[in-house]
């Protein structure tokens, strides 16, 4: 009796297999209907893993949809996406919700805005701080503007004019002014880094930040396998016990800024507006607001944790982010065939008096451009615009998991009843070369971005595909300051210095989720020289 039984449960296990992982994704899946990446991606999921863990993953989806088209079928249960209509709109405008892939970017054990999975806990958490980052906040915050005085005039220009004859490190120095401004607006200026001042600080904290990029590929494409490992006591085999160190330094370092504002906080004693943590009070008091509290109450050790984590994840998104693209178009700018765009710039900035002077500490406070009105010059607007184009600081996959019976793809080319809890991902690599709407897609070109009258043109299907913020309820909290961040930087740096590349050798972009460059193997990323030019020299 027992070996019939056997036999049967073995060829009923045989033949399960054999429909799951053969007949079903060659004959019955709708996802058979889209182009598979691979030959071995309806079956199994290694093809992508290894493209993933070998960092190309970007320039290869991007081939693939010039060869196949809109959809591309990435393994099993994954497809990539790279269309508006039938793409984006429909996937991160609401019923796609995220996965477990976002669990690594808990802080502190407590999820935040970003790694929230739900639309509903996420809408809680976003109505928190969705004010503090708009744009008309932005634009007439006095605190901002007065960090940014600082930055930029007592400390960033400054220190070019002081390394006029040395090569600078600009990922370096973008890295440290992107820092300095978040961490001021987030916790005040006196609370802040002062990575501008203290570099090296700055090269300590981004090699501790590195760190961790290169092994979040195994907690988040593989979380079974890394669970299985710790349990094992082998996880070190997969993710060294150094990045943890690394990753604990970085939590207590912004842990710290939390508990300086708190302390800020409690005394009352700051009346610069470029002191008071922004941020944090606006999160501190809405969620005693929304507990019945007093505002003024004392923090819970779970309240300080659930502040924390949120401004742990603003403050890597918001240094990281800017740190890169402000590398990529200042390194773009630099290069000789792009002097003339350096020309216009300066033109511009000085017609329209945007111009930020150097000040020593002992000289008085320089009255810095509005940020309305650095909003309103085109050359500006289109070189920042294009570097976020090109070179977005994010171009890699933004996972998000279909409803039942999802419809994908352009009107006419769409695949119907994709089945529940499939991963969908997006590209802004392969949105932001699609030559049909940016001609000659690889070549950085700003002029894209004005008019005939040479005035902003950001409408049509421009706007349509452009994604460097991501789209949808859950875009980037934060793009508003990231562009006014990103103008002030340009305007500082180009309406005083002419730049020149010294060695781009390290100028190579990493091909994962983000695009930092790869480094040279002497440690350098972008050396450029900063000439001053006179404020009153005339064009």
């Amino acid at each position: 009796m027992g070996s019939p039984i056997l036999v049967a449960a073995v060829s009923f296990l045989f033949t399960l297999t054999i429909y799951r992982y053969l007949l079903h994704p060659i004959f019955i899946s709708p996802l058979r209907k889209i182009p598979p990446a691979h030959w071995s991606a309806p079956f199994c999921s290694l093809w992508i893993l290894f493209t993933r863990r070998r960092r190309n993953e970007n320039t290869t989806i991007y081939a693939l949809h010039q060869q196949l088209g809109p959809l591309v079928r990435l393994g099993p249960h994954e497809i990539s996406v790279n269309c508006v209509d039938g793409g984006i709109r429909t996937i991160y405008s609401g019923g796609y919700e995220k996965g477990d892939w976002y669990a690594v970017y808990k802080n502190y054990g407590v999820n935040n805005i970003f790694s929230s999975l739900e639309h509903g806990p996420h809408s809680v958490k976003k109505r928190i701080l969705s004010n503090i980052y708009a744009k008309s906040t932005i634009q007439s915050s006095t605190a901002l503007h007065d960090i940014t005085e600082v930055l930029m005039c007592h400390r960033m220009l400054p220190r070019l004019h002081e390394t006029q004859s040395t090569a600078v490190e600009a990922y370096e120095l973008f890295s440290g002014v992107a820092m300095d401004v978040i961490t001021g607006y987030c916790f005040g200026l006196s609370q802040s880094s002062n990575f501008l001042v203290d570099s090296e600080h700055c090269k300590r904290w981004v090699v501790d930040y590195k760190a961790r990029q290169a092994y979040i590929f195994w907690p988040q494409e593989l979380p079974g396998l890394t669970a299985f490992a710790k349990a094992w006591g082998l996880r070190h085999w997969l993710v060294p016990k150094w990045v943890d160190v690394a990753n604990d330094n970085i939590a207590s370092w912004v842990l710290g800024l939390c508990d300086k504002a708190e302390r800020a906080h409690e005394t009352r004693n700051l009346v610069d507006a470029k002191d008071q943590a922004t941020v944090y009070n606006q999160m501190r008091s809405m969620i005693k607001k929304s507990k019945g509290d007093k505002t003024d109450s004392p923090l819970t050790a779970d309240e300080r944790l659930e502040i924390a984590s949120e401004l742990l994840d603003q403050v890597l998104a918001g240094f990281d982010t800017t740190g890169i693209t402000m590398t990529y178009l200042a390194w773009q700018m630099s290069k000789p065939e792009n002097k003339h765009i350096q020309q216009a710039l300066r033109e511009e900035l000085r017609a329209s008096q945007a111009m930020y002077k150097s000040v020593t500490d002992d000289e008085k406070s320089h009255s810095c451009p509005e940020f309305r009105t650095l909003d309103s010059l085109p050359m500006l607007h289109a070189v920042v615009m294009e570097s976020l184009r090109l070179h977005a600081a994010i171009p890699g996959c933004q996972p998000r998991i279909t409803p039942e019976d999802a419809e994908l793809g352009p009107q006419g080319s769409s695949i119907r009843g994709i089945p529940a809890n499939v991963r969908v991902n997006s590209y802004g690599y392969s949105l932001h070369l699609n030559a049909d709407v940016f001609p000659e897609p690889s070549k950085w070109e700003p002029r894209r971005w004005l008019d005939a009258q040479g005035e902003i043109d950001g409408g049509g299907e421009k706007a349509r595909w452009f994604w460097a913020f991501g789209s949808g309820g859950r875009m980037c909290i934060g793009s508003h300051l990231a562009m006014i961040d990103m103008k002030s930087i340009v305007a500082a740096i180009w309406g005083n210095f002419e730049t020149t590349v010294v060695d781009d050798a390290g100028m190579i972009p990493k091909g994962g989720y983000t695009c930092e460059p790869l480094g040279s193997p002497e440690g350098n990323y972008l050396l450029l020289n900063f000439e001053s030019v006179e404020q009153n020299e005339v064009y």
